[in-house]
């Protein structure tokens, strides 16, 4: 029979502070620009496809940032 290895982490446990860091400022920044684009473009002109692409964007940024804050700060999730 064969031993179990232990769950660890495919990241570095020093690398979440910076990580959460810089995956929450991208999500804030593509945020701001959705925020920005459905505000000063009319709305002929807008595209479903850019307004799914960004939010999906900014989504992805936001929640991995979200998980990496968590860890950071001891909340083991």
């Amino acid at each position: 029979a064969q031993s179990a290895k232990p769950i660890s982490s495919p990241v570095p446990d020093a690398w979440y502070p910076t990580l959460a860091v810089i995956m929450l400022a991208i999500g804030l920044v593509v945020t701001a620009s959705f925020f920005i684009y459905e505000a000063t473009s009319p709305r002929k002109y807008r595209s479903l496809a850019k307004e799914l692409v960004t939010g999906t964007v900014a989504s992805v940024f936001l929640g991995f940032g979200s998980l990496f804050l968590l860890l950071a700060s001891g909340v083991y999730v």
